[in-house]
């Protein structure tokens, strides 16, 4: 009987505890749902309107990052990275034209 993959033939090596808990880190990590009131195939609103989710999280938790891990999650997923990226370094230089947040 021939292998097809090595992956599904053999046992998992050993992991240091660091390897296993970036894994637990990965195996948990989902993208957004997803959202009606986005039906078409561009998901940049959708996108948009998860970064403003998570900032409006922030805001009403008074900046508990830990509390609205989720939603960043959710944001980052949907959201290409340099968008992600851009909106973050705007909202430090105070120009970020969504969700003002003072946290």
């Amino acid at each position: 009987m021939t292998k097809i993959n090595k992956i599904f033939t053999e046992s998992m090596p050993e992991l240091s505890a660091e390897d296993a808990a970036r894994l637990d880190i990965v195996k948990n990590v989902r993208t957004t749902p997803r959202d009606a009131r986005f039906p078409s195939q561009n998901q940049a609103n959708h996108c948009w309107n998860r970064y403003n989710e998570w900032l409006l999280c922030l805001k009403s938790t008074k900046g508990d990052e830990e509390g609205c891990k989720n939603m960043r999650q959710m944001a980052v997923s949907i959201c290409p990275s340099l968008w992600s990226e851009k909106w973050d370094e705007e909202r430090e230089e105070h120009t970020f034209p969504g969700l003002k947040v003072d946290a």
